[in-house]
């Protein structure tokens, strides 16, 4: 069986090693063929390893950076004046080849800039874009950018279309994924003008284009993939997040009203736990920098252990099915049969 090397960022996020650890624990207990290389402070991750029984684990092992990427430092900061982060480190492992992915919950925009610095771009791609899966009423929606590039050209979301379908068929094994691109409305004559000419860009290639589709769209599993701007994309992940808090706050206020509306909290239990199972954001934290000449997944600040675990699996399923490799491969044949069109 081969093994899979995955770095993990373990200084990274709000909480740090106290999660990236038992995070480490959880993986290793349940994915059989990883190995885990912890980057960040030894003397740290010695402490948090051996709470956690992985101190002689040979599954495991702690590569030392003396430095950490604070959640509010500037990307730019990050990139020049701490080359020894634990975030650097581990992307600088998957440049070498010692890893095959880097998983990180620290800052999104250091993250984002490092990983291009160090990794670049795969030919045919000018701009990474973030991407990640979302609950929908008939399966699940991947969408992309989700802030990496609040402002984008055509042919940028033209790139974000062919990696997001790379990605989805990939993945899940969709065959031929349909693509949607948000805009204000469904109909042609509707949005800006970047927007209507990537419409075009998208409908003259190779992909199962769907056309245009709206905010509700997001949910509803219309299509596979949603491709939007990075500032377009991260206000309706958040405003997203923000329903179902609102959601959440209300049913609970609702049901603790009076005695009646406790009996019926009571009644109602198994079905309100299978909407929480079915909703809760941790089974979707973990995002993906496509684009780049390796695997970099994107935790949320704020994750707890099962979170960042769900984002060590996303790593480890990108490792299995090739995903850098994949979007490569498809943008080669794109250009071709362009090519080919023009001649």
């Amino acid at each position: 069986m081969v093994q899979k090397i995955i770095a993990l960022d373990a200084m990274g996020g709000d909480y740090g090693p106290s999660v990236t650890v038992g995070a480490a624990r959880q993986a290793l207990d349940e994915i059989p063929d990883i190995e885990l290389v912890l980057v960040g402070d030894q003397h740290q991750l010695a402490a948090e390893l051996k709470k956690h029984n992985l101190h002689q684990d040979s599954r495991v092992r702690v590569h030392h950076a003396s430095e950490v990427v604070g959640m509010d430092d500037l990307p730019a900061v990050a990139l020049k004046k701490k080359k020894d982060s634990s975030m650097r480190v581990a992307i600088n492992l998957v440049k070498e080849g010692t890893v095959q992915a880097c998983v990180s919950a620290g800052n999104t925009g250091a993250l984002m800039a490092t990983s291009k610095f160090v990794l670049k771009t795969v030919r045919g791609i000018s701009r990474p874009a973030i991407c990640t899966v979302l609950p929908g009423i008939n399966g699940h929606t991947y969408m992309l950018d989700l802030g990496a590039n609040p402002e984008c050209t055509p042919e940028n979301l033209a790139e974000f279309a062919l990696m997001g379908s790379v990605l989805a068929q990939s993945v899940e094994g969709i065959n031929n994924p349909s693509v949607g691109l948000l805009n204000i409305g469904s109909e042609e004559i509707k949005g800006n003008e970047s927007v209507k000419r990537a419409s075009q860009l998208i409908a003259e290639s190779p992909l199962n284009y769907y056309g245009f589709v709206e905010g509700d769209d997001i949910y509803k599993g219309t299509v596979n993939v949603i491709v939007t701007d990075g500032f377009v994309g991260n206000v309706s992940l958040k405003t997203g997040e923000g329903l179902a808090a609102l959601v959440n706050h209300v049913l609970k206020s609702e049901f603790k009203r009076n005695w009646l509306t406790r009996l019926a909290a009571l009644c109602a239990m198994p079905v309100l736990a299978s909407i929480k199972r079915r909703l809760d954001p941790r089974r979707y934290n973990g995002a993906s920098l496509l684009g780049l000449n390796g695997i970099v997944i994107k935790s949320h600040g704020g994750a707890d252990i099962r979170s960042f675990f769900n984002a060590i699996k996303i790593a480890e399923i990108e490792i299995k099915k090739n995903v850098p490799q994949r979007i490569s491969s498809e943008i080669e044949n794109y250009f071709s049969q362009v090519e080919e069109a023009v001649t």
